[in-house]
């Protein structure tokens, strides 16, 4: 499953040259990733009537070229792994050209409500985000 968001850059994530602050990636990281689950019908209603939370334990961003402001970026999202923890895998790109503009990951744990982190992803949760 595969999911790409259009966005434009708005001028509050821009520095005095007009060009994006660097965690501001990571937000739009998070509108592919919402997007993603979404498209599952996994949104964060369904999440917590599982009885669990799915933290963001790492991530990571390779920046390839600076966006700046007004520009319209694609932002793709997919599943990667979801045996031990939910990998999920963005690329920014460039919608004209194609060129690729930053690329990265998130994983994210699987905790019970108590806040104990379970060792695998629950097969309920791998039957909806595997399809």
């Amino acid at each position: 499953m595969k999911v790409c968001v259009t966005h434009e850059i708005p001028f509050h994530d821009v520095d005095s040259l007009k060009i994006v602050w660097h965690g501001h990636y990571y937000k739009y990281f998070e509108l592919a990733r919402t997007a993603l689950y979404r498209s599952v019908n996994f949104d964060i209603d369904d999440m917590r009537k599982t009885g669990h939370s799915f933290p963001v334990i790492e991530s990571h961003c390779r920046y390839t070229a600076a966006l700046k402001y007004g520009q319209t970026i694609q932002i793709a999202a997919c599943f990667s792994e979801w045996e031990y923890y939910i990998l999920i895998r963005y690329q920014i790109r460039c919608p004209d050209s194609g060129q690729r503009l930053a690329y990265g990951y998130t994983k994210q744990a699987v905790c019970n409500l108590a806040g104990e982190l379970l060792k695998q992803v629950p097969e309920s949760v791998k039957h909806v985000i595997g399809n």
